[in-house]
Order: structure tokens, then sequence, then C-alpha cells
């Protein structure tokens, strides 16, 4: 690795060139014990980064949201964290912010290792882009098959899904909730700057439940 160029993005960031897998892969077992640094593979372009505290936050509090959502709606769910996703034959591989089984949560359920030369990826990711990568993400997502993917790049958020084509497309509401549209989930998530967490919650499970409720038959 010594002849392997670097040069540095950010603070916070950065890309080596002309990295070739073992590499990659040994990197990745050497930081496995410092789970507060990600790394982005793709095709011989490896980017490591600390996340900002920001960008952890914002990443927890989504995953707090599909954990209610799941629970108030009665679907499985199975949470990877931070998972490395990585496959060799496509010379690609990232750890997205969050990422969840719900659909597929069975197939994945007891696992301790995750091969995806066998096993479903993740149902649904979510990229938090406080700070943009050098690398595009979302190709790598779209490469490994990741059916949905929720990116927050503020101000904004939005939902994608794996299209027949195999790319991704924009969808409001959400395919693996149709409840939800990306402007309400937004709106609980800037909640934080005036009210703490779990009232928010709170207030989040209950507008679920309203939106879920049953509707009383209209009277003739």
């Amino acid at each position: 690795m010594s002849t392997v160029p670097a040069r540095s993005v950010s603070g916070n960031r950065l890309v080596l060139y002309g990295v070739d897998w073992e590499t990659y892969t040994r990197l990745l077992r050497a930081l496995d014990e410092r789970p507060g640094v990600r790394l982005t593979y793709d095709r011989g372009t490896l980017e490591i980064v600390v996340p900002l505290l920001e960008h952890d936050s914002d990443a927890d509090f989504l995953g707090q949201l599909v954990r209610a959502l799941t629970e108030e709606l009665g679907l499985p769910i199975k949470s990877g964290g931070s998972v490395t996703l990585r496959r060799r034959r496509k010379q690609r591989g990232l750890e997205p912010d969050r990422c969840y089984w719900i659909a597929n949560e069975r197939h994945i359920r007891g696992k301790q290792r995750l091969d995806l030369r066998v096993d479903p990826p993740p149902d649904l990711a979510i990229e938090v882009d406080l700070t943009r990568s050098s690398l595009n993400r979302m190709n790598i997502y779209r490469a490994l098959g990741v059916p949905e993917v929720w990116r927050l790049d503020e101000p904004a958020l939005a939902f994608y899904a794996l299209g027949p084509k195999g790319t991704y497309e924009e969808r409001s509401p959400s395919p693996t909730f149709p409840q939800v549209a990306p402007p309400e989930l937004l709106r609980f998530l800037r909640l934080r700057d005036t009210e703490e967490e779990n009232e928010i919650l709170r207030q989040f499970r209950a507008w679920i439940r309203q939106r879920i409720a049953p509707q009383p038959p209209l009277t003739p």
C-alpha cells in the first residue's frame, strides 16, 4: 500500500486510489474494533470517513422512527446498524448509516455473519449526507441490490426505490411504509430543535396510530 497515492478531502475524510480488494478487506478487519470509522469502496477507490456527531444523531433518530413504524404496523424487523455490505464480484462495498431487513427479516434472522452471495441485502438503508462523499454511494447501493434508500440531504429528505430498470427512482410515499412521505418524517426530525426525543417519539406513534386507525363507516 505504500505506493497508493492519497489525498485529504476534509478534516474527517481520506481518499485512497489504486486499492485492491484484498487491501480493502484487510483494512475492514483492522478497523473492526473502530465502529466510528466508515469505509466505502468502489472498484479501486477507498474512502475512509469518521462521521460527525450531528451525522450520527440524525441517522439514529431516523432509525428510531423506522423501528416505531414497524412496531405500530406489526411488521418484523432486523437491524443491521452500519454492517459492511460488500460483494467482491461487484468490487464494491460500504457501510450504511443504518440499515434494516423488514420484508426479508425471516431470511436473516439468527445470522451472525452477512454474506451477500447468499443473503438478501437490507430492505431499507438510511443515508445522511451532511458532508458529501467523494464516491457515488447510491451507485454502490444499486450494485448491491438494496431495494430502498432514505437519503437525508439537508434541508431535504427523499425516498429512493430500485426500479425495474435497475436505477433508483424517487418515491413518495415509501414503498416499505406506504403510510409515510418524506415531509412528514422531516417534520418529526426537526422537532428535536425544540423538544426532547422521547416526547417526539410519543407524538410520532400517536400520529401513526391515527393514520392506520380504521375509518368509521359512512352513514347512509
